[in-house]
This record gives C-alpha cells, sequence and structure tokens, in this order.
C-alpha cells in the first residue's frame, strides 16, 4: 500500500491518528472486495506549497446570469460567462443543483489543474466544458470533496468521454471512506426515505483510476492542499440534509468502521459529513483560498482547519458552497459575524450558500462579496 506524502493537525493529532487507523482498517475491508487502487493517505507533515497565480473556472452552478458585468474586489477579478453560448446558438449553459470547478494553479513556469468536483449529471458537465472550451486533457489530478450526488454525480460520464486523454496514473482525491457511503433523503412520508446513490469505487477502478483517502492534509499535484478531516470547534452546526448507512454490499458502500449504536442495529442515521475535507491554495503575498465546496460541517471550521494545516493566518478567499442557504435569521447572521472576524479579503458564495448568505454577507461586508454563476472566472494573484 503506497501512501501519500500528507500531514496531520497539530489542533487535532489524537483525532487524525484515530482516523488513520479507521481509515486503514477500511482500506483493509476495501482490498479484500477488489478496491486494489485505494491508498491511504499517510499522517506525516506536510509542507504546504504557495502558487503565483489560481484561476477558478465555474463548469457547474445553479444560475447564469447574462448580464453581469466585469469586476476586481480587492484584487480579486471576476470575469463574468456572458451569454453562455457556444459556437451553435442552441447550445447553452447548463445550470443545475451541484458544483464543479476547473481550477488552473501557476508558480513560476509550473502549471497545474485540478477538477474539483463534477455536478450534479454528466450531460451538464460534458456540455459545459464544450461551451466554455476548458482543455480537460490538462487535468493533472480529481478531488471530490464528499458523498453528495450533486458533486459526484458527473464524474463517471465524464471519464467515459476523456479518460483516454487523461493521465494513466491519474487520481482521485476523496476525504475518507465516508465519501462512498450510501445516502438516502428524507420524503414527505415520515419515516421514510428516498434514495441518493452512492460514489461507486468499482466504477473507477474500471476506468483505472487511484483513490487516495485524505483524512489528513494532503497535497495535491504540487500546488494545492486539503484540510484533511475538519475540527469542528465553532458554533456552526451542521444543518439537516441526508441521512447515512454505512457498509459494503456486493461490494459498493462504505466500511468507516466506527459505527453507532443505531448502525449496528441496520439503521441509518443523520449524516455527519465525517469526511468532508476543503480544497486549499496559498497564493504568494495574497494568503489563503480556501474552496469550500459544501461546507456541511461548517465554513469558519473549515477555514480555522485550513489555518492550522497550512500556518498561514491570512486568508484572501472564502469560496464555493457553504450549506446555509436553509439557515435560520438569527443562526446566519451570526455565521456571517464570524465570518467577518476571520478578515477575508473576499467571500464568493455559490452553490448551496443561499441566497439569504450572500444578501447577509453584502449587508455586513459590502466591499468583501463576489457573486459568480455558472461559466464565471475568477483569479487570484499575480
Amino acid at each position: 500500500m503506497r501512501r501519500e506524502g500528507v500531514g496531520e493537525d497539530g489542533m487535532a493529532g489524537e483525532i487524525d491518528r484515530r482516523g488513520f487507523l479507521r481509515a486503514s482498517a477500511a482500506f483493509a475491508a476495501s482490498a479484500t472486495a477488489g478496491f486494489s487502487c485505494i491508498e491511504i493517505a499517510n499522517a506525516a507533515a506536510i509542507e504546504v506549497p504557495t502558487v503565483d497565480r489560481l484561476s477558478l473556472r465555474v463548469l457547474i452552478d445553479s444560475s447564469h446570469d447574462q448580464f453581469l458585468k466585469p469586476a476586481t474586489v480587492q484584487g480579486v477579478v471576476h470575469q463574468p460567462p456572458g451569454n453562455g453560448r457556444g459556437s451553435d446558438y442552441r447550445k447553452v449553459l447548463h445550470n443545475q443543483w451541484g458544483l464543479s470547478l476547473f481550477v488552473e494553479s501557476r508558480r513560476a513556469d509550473e502549471e497545474r489543474t485540478i477538477l474539483l468536483d463534477f455536478g450534479y449529471s454528466p450531460d451538464a458537465l460534458l456540455n459545459n466544458i464544450e461551451i466554455l472550451q476548458v482543455d480537460p486533457s490538462k487535468i493533472d489530478a480529481l478531488i471530490v470533496s464528499h458523498g453528495h450526488h450533486d458533486h459526484y454525480g458527473g464524474l463517471n460520464g465524464f471519464l467515459d468521454k476523456y479518460r483516454a486523454s487523461l493521465p494513466a496514473d491519474l487520481t482521485l482525491y476523496a476525504g475518507g471512506e465516508d465519501n462512498f457511503c450510501h445516502r438516502v433523503s428524507p420524503s414527505k412520508v415520515q419515516g421514510q426515505f428516498t434514495d441518493f446513490g452512492q460514489l461507486d469505487r468499482r466504477e473507477l477502478t474500471a476506468q483505472k483510476i487511484r483513490t487516495v483517502l485524505c483524512e489528513t492534509p494532503t497535497v495535491v499535484a504540487g500546488h494545492a492542499f486539503t484540510t484533511g478531516q475538519i475540527k469542528r470547534s465553532s458554533i456552526e452546526r451542521i444543518l439537516p440534509n441526508t441521512f447515512v448507512e454505512r457498509g459494503i454490499k456486493d461490494g459498493l458502500g462504505c466500511d468507516a468502521t466506527h459505527y453507532s449504536p443505531a448502525e449496528l442495529q441496520g439503521q441509518i442515521i443523520p449524516d455527519e459529513h465525517v469526511h468532508e475535507h476543503a480544497t486549499c491554495f496559498n497564493v504568494k503575498g495574497k494568503g489563503l483560498v480556501v474552496i469550500s465546496s459544501c461546507g456541511h460541517v461548517g465554513i469558519v471550521n473549515s477555514v480555522r482547519q485550513a489555518q492550522a494545516v497550512s500556518g498561514v493566518e491570512k486568508v484572501h478567499a472564502i469560496v464555493g458552497g457553504f450549506h446555509l442557504g436553509p439557515a435560520p435569521k438569527d443562526y446566519l447572521t451570526q455565521i456571517v459575524a464570524e465570518i467577518r472576524k476571520l478578515d477575508p479579503d473576499v467571500v464568493i458564495p455559490m452553490h448551496c450558500s443561499g441566497l439569504n448568505f450572500a444578501l447577509e454577507a453584502q449587508a455586513q461586508m459590502p466591499a468583501n462579496v463576489i457573486v459568480p454563476t455558472t461559466g464565471s472566472r475568477l483569479t487570484f494573484g499575480a
């Protein structure tokens, strides 16, 4: 079993050590099921890389606004998507509940490209890749933020089309074993649920994708780093979303090896997203760019974890989904106040952050908010 060069958060060393042991056990169970391409991230300390420039192209978000104007906010350049049409006027950007980011970074003459999350469906992802004219052959690594279908749903369709043009040793970085658990959503009938799917590692194996479980901080493609398992130390709480069922059936599912009494009785339980992780960059002269694709475990927690992992206090940008759409007003006001205390140069809400969050952030931080849409490009650094 090969292990990535990754590190341990000093604030939560014991948690990470236990997490690593659980992940090791999960690896053994998965290997037994035939998942020979799965690897466990090592708990050695990481050296956080610095990049000169970072660009995020929003491949999928929930809306498209062709009337957005170019803007520069606190040094961050927002290039809007324009009309969103391809060379064939009948083709236009697809929006859906989900998120996918085409991430390009540069350090001196060295360039790296990462595809972070894959939206809800392959149709939207493939359509938008074509219209936005991004080059999948440039991709050096893949990252999935957590085990929700609106973040991994387009992955297998993307691989079906582009696997031959991607690196032979392509790696998918997942936050941990929990990313592969079966999830369900509450139905309108009390006590009943509807299926919300699960990420299938058998399909990744068939596509010859190497999977690394990053419960501890991990350097990705030499330019980015992940937070590893996020310590929950703020006032934030997980707002209601999905429920989870752990276990492996016919080679599909997850074995997190830490079952609650309810799970041991075969019950599904509220989703705690124990292996959701954030993707981060340290931009030279600017500070941290923290990308939280959904932020179920708390956007403040995610940023604090990035600071602890990297040793960098300055926060340049907080980007992505913050899962505050369903937040009550008083709680939302509190959380935005906590974000403000982090003193970010910009806050860039997407996906599940919610219009309520965007309005509250603009009220409390009027000079620090950018609201992009599908097709936007955001540039940080020189």
